[in-house]
Formats: C-alpha cells, sequence, structure tokens
C-alpha cells in the first residue's frame, strides 16, 4: 500500500549493519526515522535515519492482550452464531506476540488453524473504570494485528485461551499510527491477504462495538496498563492457514503487517502423567 504522506508513526528499528536497535518517529513524507526515547515519550534523542536502511520490528511488550469475539455482523453470521448485546472479550498470552517479518509456527497435531485480521489498539496510559467519552484520551494509536486461532481447539474447547495463545498466534505492526495523526478512527480500513490474495475487509465504521466502547467497557473489568492490546475482532472472510503461505494484514493508512507461516520441526512428547501406573514403573526400575 502506498502511506499517507502526511503521516508519522511510532515504531522499533533495527539497522542491521550497525546491529542497532532503536524506538524511533517514522516521518513517512521524510522517508527519516528520528530516534526517541519511547514509543510513549516520542522526544527526539538524535540524528535521523534514512528509512531505507531499516528494519521495523516488534515494539511493544503488552501486560496483556484482550481479544474481542464477533465484532462484525458478516462474522457472526458466517460463524452461525447471534449478534451479542455486549462485547465478548478473552485473552491471548502475552507471550503469543511476535512482529512484522517473524515466522507464525503451526504446532503439531492441533487441527485447523485460521487467520483473523483484526485493527489494534494501544493503550497509552493507566486506564480505569472510564467513561466511552474519555476512552479516546487513553489510546495511544492503532496497528495492524492478527488473532491467529487454532480453530478446532476453540470449538472443542468451548473456552478460546488455549486455541488463541500458542506461541506465534499474535502478530503485531509493522509499527503504531498514533491517535492524533488519525482522530477519525472509523475511516479506518482493514484489508486482509493470503498468499497476496485478497480475503476480508472492512472498516472500523462497520463495528458492532466502537473502540471508544471497548476500551471503555474493558476498563470497567479490568485495569489497562500502557502498552496493553486490544484486538477489536475479524471481519468476514476467516480462513486456514498452512505451511509457507503468506498473511498480510493491511490497515489504510497505518501499513502492512506481513509474516509467513512455518511449523514445528519435530513432535513434542507429552508429559508423563503422574498416574499409579507411572509410579509403579518407576518403583520396578532396576
Amino acid at each position: 500500500m502506498t502511506l499517507n504522506k502526511i503521516m508519522k508513526y511510532l515504531g522499533k528499528f533495527f539497522h542491521s549493519r550497525k546491529k542497532l536497535k532503536f524506538f524511533g518517529l517514522y516521518d513517512s513524507e521524510e522517508n527519516l526515522v528520528y530516534p526517541i526515547e519511547s514509543i510513549f515519550y516520542p522526544s527526539k534523542t538524535g540524528s535521523p535515519y534514512n528509512f531505507n536502511q531499516l528494519h521495523p520490528i516488534l515494539c511493544i511488550n503488552p501486560s496483556k492482550i484482550i481479544g474481542i469475539g464477533k465484532n462484525y455482523r458478516a462474522h457472526v453470521k458466517e460463524m452461525n452464531s447471534e449478534v451479542p448485546t455486549e462485547p465478548i472479550m478473552f485473552l491471548k498470552a502475552s507471550n503469543s506476540i511476535i512482529g512484522p517479518e517473524e515466522k507464525i509456527i503451526l504446532p503439531n497435531d492441533i487441527g485447523m488453524v485460521e487467520y483473523e485480521g483484526e485493527i489494534g489498539v494501544i493503550i497509552k496510559k493507566e486506564a480505569e473504570n472510564i467513561s466511552e467519552e474519555a476512552a479516546m484520551d487513553y489510546v495511544l494509536g492503532y496497528t495492524c494485528t492478527n488473532d491467529v486461532t487454532a480453530r478446532d481447539l476453540q470449538k472443542k474447547d468451548g473456552q478460546w485461551v488455549r486455541a488463541k495463545s500458542f506461541r506465534t498466534f499474535c502478530p503485531v505492526g509493522p509499527w503504531i499510527l498514533p491517535v492524533e495523526q488519525f482522530p477519525k478512527y472509523q475511516n479506518l480500513a482493514l484489508t486482509t491477504y493470503v498468499n497476496d490474495k485478497p480475503v476480508q475487509g472492512a472498516r472500523a465504521g462497520s463495528m458492532i462495538f466502537s473502540i471508544p466502547y471497548l476500551v471503555s467497557f474493558i476498563s470497567r473489568v479490568m485495569t489497562l496498563y500502557p502498552g496493553d492490546i486490544i484486538l477489536t475482532g475479524t471481519p468476514n472472510g476467516v480462513g486456514p492457514i498452512k505451511r509457507n503461505y503468506k498473511i498480510a494484514i493491511e490497515i489504510e493508512p497505518i501499513g502492512t503487517l506481513i509474516n509467513r507461516v512455518g511449523g514445528e520441526s519435530t513432535a513434542i512428547k507429552q508429559p508423563l502423567t503422574a498416574t499409579k501406573d507411572n509410579q509403579r514403573r518407576l518403583e520396578n526400575q532396576p
């Protein structure tokens, strides 16, 4: 996609020649990245680098990742479900997060795994019991996310934590679009591509529960901290991913998050269960 030339983005970058990692403010008009203290304190701290010399990397370390299920009517329909009367919340393990160009690793023997392109909301400051009217004051910005889901396990378990929390199941990036750069969040436009073919598309304005409503609703349940991520729900068009697939989540005017898919190289041995048979086996060993 072509980035809006007036936009500035917050992120973390890697200079491969200098072996340097730093937080930066990416000015897309100048094609320069200015080193900054952090994404939360974006004061410039040094001379800029040419963007073409850098690689965006994961820029946040959330205390929690909160997901929202069934937040687009067309997705509710394709899942043969009912439109929710309040947001459906779930959690993904924080160590499921990966950055741009990192591989999604499919575990062995877990059945179907699917992509879910989503608009991610990054929290700026501690939020507890805040109103919908004040909610956007607590949002740092928006990013591209992929709520990778082990669909068979989701159906089997009933609750969603295991299906959503495998390592590498939460790609995020490539950077953050600050709220003040794009106040009309309803116009954020999401498109998901699988092997360069568009498979999902929606605008934030078509969500059942808006971004401010979600931030307020969640803050009444749990305290949100800087860097926490809210995955705002996926539109219709979800589908399977397999090894060697290329998954791209594009949000206009943020950019594109690209991850390829791999698999575990060897089967993981199941741990022994502490049963009487195991105990007897150990006792009978010479």
